[in-house]
């Protein structure tokens, strides 16, 4: 994994950047979940952690650790996730290179950069 921090985003509250350059391909954070069954979003959707949920399948959702529910969405991503089901995890993949310094963005609405369906979320 490559060095990351979270810091001020200038289009969002905080993101997670780049600390040294990654290349395309580089695995960036292997973040483990914890998986909620769907039917708990009623309770969850007074607090915050409803916008930084995964999809987990058809019944349940993921909340990533680490870094993993900070990356900001982008329709330009320069980075992706994939789930791994048999770690509990969520790796976050670089789809082109990045710079030192530069913010890490993902597609919220699904592992595909191309999908440019509005987001659940503001």
């Amino acid at each position: 994994m490559v060095p990351i921090c979270v810091k001020k985003s200038d289009k969002y509250v905080r993101g997670v950047f780049a600390v040294s350059e990654i290349k395309n391909g580089e695995l960036i954070e292997q973040a483990p979940i914890i998986v909620f069954p769907r039917t708990d979003r009623y309770f969850l959707k007074n607090i915050a952690l409803v916008d930084f949920l995964f999809d987990w399948g058809e019944k349940q959702y993921a909340l990533a650790l680490g870094y993993g529910s900070i990356y900001n969405h982008s329709y330009n991503p320069n980075a992706k996730f994939e789930y791994n089901k048999d770690y509990f995890s969520i790796n976050f993949y670089a789809i082109k290179d990045i710079s030192a310094g530069e913010e890490i963005f993902i597609n919220h609405n699904s592992k595909r950069k191309d999908n440019s369906t509005p987001l659940w979320f503001q």
